[in-house]
């Protein structure tokens, strides 16, 4: 008997060992299991995130008889407004490009005149510094496509391919509580801004130095021109994006800026929005309109008492146009 009871309690130890052997492998399968889900799931998160706005739009009048008065025209421009998003772990860096260009022909007027040229590229790149907070440092340029002209006179160009030009380096804090705003403040900046141009940089247009002669020595140049002009001060840069409703999204981008060392109280502002209003898949409409406001440009006035003249002064503008619109 003593020998049975022996025996029991011996196989009762080894089948405990074998169920917690058993028990250690299942629980050891799953752990792995686990880590295959856990990292599934990370590679699953991509750190880029890519998308954007891509539209042609056109519009067209023709008018016969038509007691009231006109012309006819037809206009096309074209807008692209993408960008490219990475985040992972306290790394961010976002890529904005936006082009846009647009023509247009009036009357009989057999030449296409230009009413919309942008060339835009920004990129901030930041590193979490604490909760919604990031050190950043951003690079910002922009241009335009062909020459300008101040219509009607298309004979003698006021602006061209990188005159202006502007190029901008910041570093500062950037706020982003979430992916639709961001506030991005930098008390060290530069500005620059480029006219490549001779015969425009000679009269000091977008604010560089012009050429300066002495009349009471027979013209003798006194100052030399320059085609590039730098600045330095602080700069806002503020941007927000929301879906209005359903078919309708809204996107703002506010830019400020002070010169520490001249006129700091005249404050650059370049304010740009855009709505987009979605027909179906293919077709919407977009308004996109930009403020300007620069003392160091000088604007040719057209109206009033003032033609002929030039100063600083805002400048804005509209585009809105209908037509094949793809977002992705």
């Amino acid at each position: 008997m003593k020998a049975f009871f022996i025996s029991i309690t011996f196989l009762s130890i080894s089948l405990c060992s074998w169920a917690q052997e058993e028990t250690k492998a299942e629980a050891a399968k799953l752990q792995v299991e686990t880590d295959k889900l856990k990292a599934l799931a990370t590679d699953s998160v991509k750190p880029w995130k890519i998308g954007g706005v891509v539209s042609v739009n056109g519009q067209q009048v023709s008018l016969t008889n038509w007691s009231a008065g006109g012309n006819n025209s037809i206009s096309v421009a074209g807008l692209v407004n993408v960008f490219a998003k990475y985040k992972k772990d306290k790394v961010t860096w976002d890529n904005n490009l936006e082009l846009g260009y647009g023509v247009i022909n009036q009357g009989n007027n057999k030449k296409w005149w230009k009413n919309d040229d942008k060339i835009q590229f920004s990129s901030k790149f930041g590193r979490e510094l604490k909760k919604h907070w990031y050190t950043t440092a951003l690079v910002d340029f922009r241009t335009q496509f062909t020459n300008g002209y101040n219509y009607p006179n298309d004979s003698v160009y006021i602006s061209k391919f990188m005159a202006p030009g502007y190029a901008l380096a910041a570093i500062g804090f950037d706020y982003k509580p979430n992916d639709h705003f961001s506030a991005f403040i930098a008390p060290i900046t530069g500005k620059f801004t480029f006219v490549n141009d001779d015969s425009l940089a000679r009269n000091g247009a977008f604010g560089v130095q012009k050429e300066i002669r002495d009349p009471n020595n027979g013209g003798a140049i006194t100052q030399n021109y320059l085609t590039h002009r730098e600045e330095f001060g602080a700069y806002l840069k503020v941007q927000y994006q929301t879906k209005v409703m359903e078919n309708i999204t809204f996107q703002t981008i506010l830019e400020l800026f002070s010169n520490y060392l001249h006129n700091p109280q005249n404050v650059d502002v370049n304010w740009s929005t855009l709505t987009t209003f979605k027909v179906n898949k293919f077709i919407s409409a977009t308004l996109a309109t930009q403020l300007i406001y620069d003392d160091d440009i000088k604007v040719l006035r057209n109206a009033g008492d003032q033609k002929g003249t030039s100063g600083p002064d805002v400048q804005f503008k509209q585009v809105l146009g209908i037509g094949f619109t793809y977002k992705f």
